[in-house]
């Protein structure tokens, strides 16, 4: 996909060489988004986790983080956190985004969805944040961690993101591509959305007050709709998008379908855990946000809310 380069007034915050901030940075060890396989068990699925596994699950979910992998969903928020993450002392948008070509094609994608979603949603839209951060970090939801993929925290309104995800979606998940780096910007910026129209808190509400599975079910629909949304915004930038492009999009939708992971991580399907779709339905929403460029027809939840 061919993007203009970023505009340097975005909001983008680094935390990286900071550290680590999130108080549990011994169980980040073996570097970058590594860890993402090793805890595909407890990601993927609400049964038989123990141990860290189970920490990092819990701090996730009942932070409220939304991401494209699991273990977030409805945005059950915990008591508010101290605001973290500011700019590195000494650094500024230009420099962060400039980091590497991983980090560059997240700003270039995450300017080109703030540009669109403000013109789709006119005094409605307010602008979220990109916050960079390695191995470990800290979000206005609570611990940041590679192993939970790229997220977006309610709370303070930001993207969170370890850029060394995008290695593991061209190298372990098979999702190689600019286009399905894009892919997930544009859905975590579709959480976003969903912040903003009301839509998250009303799934929270689910949660909070239905069963577990009745709130897994409100939580498919809600990541379904981000990935509808992803398709709107490549949409409504049809003209800088290359050939292949969907095919690329497409291929980082099935590979992370829970029916997918669940079978590659544990060797079973449990539907009753699903809390971001199976790979066909991923890809299905995926393809009609891009194919109708209207975010009016990604209503996932037909009439559930």
């Amino acid at each position: 996909m061919r993007l203009d380069d970023f505009d340097p007034n975005i909001n983008v915050e680094d935390q990286r060489g900071q550290g680590g901030g999130s108080g549990f940075g011994g169980f980040g060890g073996g570097g970058g988004g590594g860890l993402i396989f090793g805890l595909l068990p407890l990601v993927f699925s609400r049964f038989g986790c123990g141990g860290v596994a189970v920490l990092l699950a819990v701090l996730f979910f009942f932070g409220g983080g939304l991401g494209m992998l699991g273990g977030g969903g409805g945005g059950q928020l915990s008591a508010p956190t101290a605001q973290v993450g500011q700019q590195q002392a000494g650094t500024d948008t230009a420099t962060s985004c400039r980091l590497n070509a991983q980090s560059l094609a997240a700003c270039n994608a995450f300017s080109s969805a703030d540009k669109t979603w403000a013109k789709l949603l006119g005094a409605r839209f307010a602008p979220p944040k990109l916050v960079f951060y390695a191995r470990d970090g800290r979000s206005g939801c609570g611990a940041a961690q590679s192993a939970m993929g790229p997220f977006y925290c309610p709370r303070d309104q930001g993207i969170y993101l370890d850029t060394s995800f995008f290695d593991e979606l061209a190298n372990r998940f098979g999702a190689k591509g600019d286009f399905a780096q894009d892919y997930v910007i544009a859905h975590e910026f579709g959480h976003h959305i969903q912040n903003l129209l009301g839509t998250s808190d009303k799934v929270a509400a689910i949660q909070q007050r239905g069963s577990e599975v009745q709130g897994n079910q409100a939580s498919v629909k809600l990541e379904l709709q981000a990935d509808c949304y992803a398709g709107v915004w490549a949409a409504q930038n049809k003209d800088r998008l290359d050939p292949g492009d969907l095919e690329e999009g497409l291929t980082a939708a099935h590979a992370i379908g829970d029916d997918t992971l669940q079978q590659e991580s544990q060797g079973r399907v449990v539907p009753d855990s699903f809390t971001h779709g199976t790979s066909a339905q991923r890809m299905a929403w995926l393809r009609k946000g891009m194919e109708t460029g209207d975010p009016n027809q990604c209503d996932t939840f037909s009439g559930a809310l």
